[in-house]
């Protein structure tokens, strides 16, 4: 099963488990984990759905491609990194 991880700059907000999830896409991935902690959606999509500018996800060390379809694919195996960008001085 794929492993979504939310780093701990997500975890000052509110609590974020790692999922395990046999979804086929980082769209239905993400779901998944918003069922479990509904309040996460709003931390990770914007109004729209679309991944917030300040939130970033590796799959498999690679940035995901697309912002708004959210249509990377993962594998059974794929480790998926969603991570809220710092910024400031």
């Amino acid at each position: 099963m794929a492993q979504l991880i939310f780093t701990q700059q997500l975890g000052r907000f509110l609590p974020v488990p790692q999922v395990s999830t046999d979804a086929a896409d980082l769209r239905a991935a993400l779901d998944a984990a918003f069922a479990g902690q509904p309040r996460l959606r709003g931390y990770v999509l914007d109004e729209q759905g679309h991944l917030r500018q300040n939130v970033v996800v590796f799959i498999d060390g690679k940035r995901s491609r697309d912002r708004a379809l959210l249509d990377d694919a993962l594998a059974p195996d794929s480790q998926v990194y969603i991570l809220q960008a710092l910024s400031g001085g």
